[in-house]
Parts: C-alpha cells; sequence; structure tokens
C-alpha cells in the first residue's frame, strides 16, 4: 500500500526523488488536484524552477490534471511569488513545483486555491493525499466518491460531466508578473544605486533581470544560471554561510546593499553596505511604515518571533499589530480577517494585501530599493531605527520529550516576578519589566526538536536568557 504521509507536509509536497516520489506519484497528485483544489474552475495554472527533475514531474502532474478534464496553463519556468501572481491575475487555482531551499535530489509542490488563496493540510491538502493514495493503490470509486462530497450541486455537475480530456496551453507571464510588481512599488525616482544580487542558482535568475531593469539601478548579478545542483552554495540564505559571497561582493564592489534569494526565490534577505545581515524583523518594521502611510490605520500581521520593534512601531505609526503564530497559512488567514495591508515573518516571508495575501521576496526587494532609492543615507544609518533590540536567530535542540522539556522550562519561570507567559505558539516568556526580553520555544513539527528564540535590550541580556534556557533545556534532556 502506497503511503503519502512522509512526502505530505503540514503546507505543501515535499521529498526526494525518485526515493520518495516520482513520475506516477506525480500523475496521481495531478488528478487529486483538478478533484479538490480545481473545484470550481475549468483551468489550474502550473509552474516549476529549475530542478532537475520539474520538468518531468510536471508533465506527469499535468497528465493527472487534464484526464480529470480541466485544463492546465502551464507558466513554465517561475519564481513561487509569479506563480503566486498567474492564479491571482487569473483567478485559476495553482501548482508550484519546487523545494525551495532544500538540496538537489529533493523536489515539491506548493500549492494554492484561485486567488493564491493559501492550501495547507486543513485547507485541502489531506484531501489530494487522500485521493492520491487511492489512485495509486487502485482502491475503488476514487473519482466518485470524491465527487459525491462536493459542497454544492454545481461543483458535483461540473465534475460529473467532465469527459472530455483537459488541454494544456503554454504562457509566458514574466513581463505581466515584472509590470504589476513595479504598479505596486514605483523605483522610478530613485537615486542611482549599485545592488549586489546573489540568486544562489535559483529562480530569482530568471525574474530578477526583467524586475530589476530600472533606469539608475546597477545590479551585479552573482550565480545567476539556473542550476538545480547548486553548485556554488545552498539556496538557503536564512543560513549565514550561505551570505559569505554576497557580503564579500557588496565590499569588493563599494555596492549599496545586497540582495540574496532562496531557491524559489519567495524569499528575500538583506546585507547592508557595511556587509552586515540585516533581520527580516527590521525590514518587517520598514516595509509595514511604507504601507501604513499608504493605508493609514490598517492592520499589520506579525508573528510571534519577529522583533518586539515591529509591533512597537506598527503601533507608532498608527497600525494595529497583529499577532499570530508561525505559518504561512496562519499568516495569510488572519491577514483576511482582519483586512491586514502587509504581513511579515522572521524568517524573510513577506506577505501583501496588494499581492493576493501572498508571499512575494521581490516585492520586499523593491520596497528596501525604493526606500534607500529616497534618501541620501547609507542603508544602515536608514534603518537603524527600526533595530532596537538584539535577537538570537533560532536555535535548535533535539529532544525526545518535547512535552516534559516545555513544561520544565515552563516551571522554572512560572511565578516569578515581572513574567508573563502564553501558549500562542509553544511557550512564550516575557519579562515584563527592565530589562526587556522575552523567549519562545516551541516544537518542529516534522522533527524530535524545539526552536529557541531569544530577543533583549542588549546583547548580554540576550546572551544571558538564551544561555539559561538552553542550560533548562539540555538539564531536561538528561533526564529523559
Amino acid at each position: 500500500m502506497r503511503d503519502l504521509g512522509a512526502i505530505v507536509k503540514a503546507y505543501d509536497v515535499r521529498g526526494l526523488v525518485p526515493d520518495e516520489w516520482d513520475v506516477d506519484v506525480a500523475r496521481a497528485f495531478g488528478s487529486a488536484t483538478a478533484d479538490v483544489l480545481a473545484a470550481e474552475a475549468t483551468a489550474m495554472v502550473v509552474g516549476h524552477d529549475m530542478r532537475p527533475t520539474s520538468l518531468s514531474l510536471v508533465a506527469a502532474f499535468s497528465d493527472g490534471v487534464t484526464a480529470r478534464g480541466v485544463d492546465v496553463v502551464n507558466i513554465g519556468l517561475a519564481s513561487t511569488d509569479q506563480l503566486y501572481f498567474a492564479s491571482g491575475a487569473l483567478s485559476l487555482p495553482g501548482a508550484m513545483f519546487t523545494a525551495s531551499h532544500n538540496p538537489a535530489e529533493y523536489n515539491g509542490i506548493k500549492f494554492c486555491r484561485a486567488g493564491a488563496a493559501p492550501v495547507g493540510r486543513d485547507t485541502g491538502l489531506a484531501d489530494v493525499r487522500e485521493i492520491a493514495e487511492r489512485i495509486l493503490n487502485d482502491d475503488g470509486p476514487r473519482r466518485d466518491t470524491w465527487v459525491s462530497r462536493l459542497q454544492t450541486p454545481a461543483e458535483r455537475s461540473l465534475h460529473s460531466q467532465a469527459a472530455a480530456p483537459g488541454r494544456i496551453d503554454r504562457r509566458d507571464m514574466l513581463a505581466e508578473y515584472a509590470a504589476y510588481l513595479h504598479g505596486l512599488v514605483d523605483l522610478s525616482t530613485i537615486r542611482p544605486l549599485t545592488v549586489v544580487v546573489d540568486a544562489g542558482n535559483g529562480m530569482a535568475g530568471h525574474t530578477v533581470p526583467a524586475v530589476l531593469d530600472v533606469p539608475g539601478l546597477t545590479v551585479i548579478p552573482l550565480y545567476f544560471e539556473l542550476d538545480g545542483t547548486f553548485p556554488n552554495h545552498e539556496a538557503n540564505p536564512i543560513e549565514p554561510a550561505n551570505l559569505v559571497d554576497l557580503q564579500h561582493a557588496v565590499l569588493e564592489r563599494g555596492a549599496d546593499l545586497g540582495l540574496a534569494f532562496d531557491g524559489d526565490a519567495d524569499r528575500c534577505f538583506v546585507v547592508d553596505e557595511r556587509g552586515e545581515i540585516v533581520s527580516p524583523s527590521t525590514l518587517t518594521a520598514l516595509i509595514a511604515v511604507r504601507e501604513l502611510r499608504r493605508a493609514p490605520g490598517s492592520a499589520v500581521v506579525h508573528n510571534l518571533i519577529t522583533s518586539h520593534a515591529v509591533p512597537e512601531i506598527i503601533s507608532e505609526n498608527g497600525g494595529t499589530p497583529v499577532r499570530t503564530p508561525v505559518g504561512h497559512s496562519l499568516i495569510k488567514a488572519r491577514m483576511a480577517e482582519t483586512d491586514a495591508v502587509f504581513g511579515g515573518e522572521h524568517s524573510a516571508h513577506f506577505y501583501f494585501r496588494d499581492f493576493w495575501r501572498a508571499d512575494s521576496g521581490m516585492l520586499a526587494a523593491l520596497h528596501t530599493l525604493a526606500a534607500l532609492g529616497s534618501v541620501e543615507e547609507e542603508l544602515s544609518s536608514m534603518l537603524a531605527p527600526y533595530a532596537r533590540y538584539v535577537l538570537s536567530g533560532e536555535l535548535n535542540s533535539r529532544v525526545e520529550d518535547v512535552d516534559g522539556t516545555l513544561r520544565a522550562v515552563e516551571s522554572a519561570y512560572a511565578g516569578e516576578p515581572d513574567i508573563a507567559i502564553d501558549y500562542l505558539d509553544g511557550l512564550t516568556v516575557e519579562h515584563t519589566g527592565s530589562p526587556m526580553w522575552w523567549f519562545n520555544l516551541r516544537p518542529s513539527n516534522t522533527e524530535p526538536l524545539l526552536r529557541l528564540n531569544v530577543e533583549g535590550v542588549d546583547r548580554i541580556t540576550m546572551e544571558t536568557v538564551r544561555d539559561d534556557v538552553l542550560a533548562l533545556v539540555r538539564e531536561a534532556a538528561k533526564g529523559e
């Protein structure tokens, strides 16, 4: 019996090819996706990254979709946010073939409903898995069973009558994507800037030449050749080691800033003119201020791992900060509930109401360039007001008894003066007096890990709290 549990994650499909999935699985996913996500559509949009296995997986997936009588709009090579653009502009559900920053032997699928609406385990992905497994295991009346569960007679009729196979149309939407982004962030009046861009051999090598072809902007490319084997470094800029080449290039070329994108180019990291890495929380605060100027009084969503400076700055600029757990589906849902103009995560995912609430690393890059290009300051000086505190970054500890360790850490702080504890996502402990500090300790969704993030008013405070919590985690682990 084929079980897809190992590759169907909370928000996407991801695994080793061909060890964990292959073209047969991709074809089953195509049919299942057509049944679940295209229930109110006659077509879906499909894009892919530069990985060696992407073309064959897309072809098989498209076969599965068209076998259900649903058309495919194949946009070819694309960043993930370009796929979201296509889904939004065409009002179609979508599937993006990518494993983001994972090594070359991985591939995956990110799904969305029409209008780039998120899809996760509780919003359709579990159903896709169920139907795909039935197809692979040849388990009974797969399609009729699903059709009977559709919500409305119109949906049931649409899928029951799909006798003819769908067709595949190819459409290059890169120019439309670039034009749409330029309509959201205007770079036409910025002062001359020099920017080094590290594409990591990923999809930014495809999108940056189209989007950053702007008068006055000099782009120095690093690793723009599309190569899914990642010959230079991992396309994972959250790891500092993968930013070293960018930092050196910024200093050597005297650039105003550097930009680094992950493999599918939906995340963007920034390096300032000194070669220093800019915290994604700092960028969240900067972009929030810019979006609040355009939409005064709006809500801005941030996850609980971002710096305390983020909600402070949102409030100071007339916005309403909305705190959420970690996870893009949760961010997008809260943005919809609150009509938030913008959302940011500590992992450098940035979400925009005018981009169908989807995340776009390229839009974050454009905001940074527009902000810097409108002042005569260097980037480090411009961002200084947004970087108020010191963050530890995410620290992982392997523990077997995750719940027991969390209880042990909680008990060490419960009842202490000026301590507030909440459980929005794992365990968050905040010192409400002086000096300011807080930490969050939350379990991984996929491994026996606890992820620690700490922030303090200064480095000494942060490091003291960090070391204290790590000592508690290690002590609890000894007793397992």
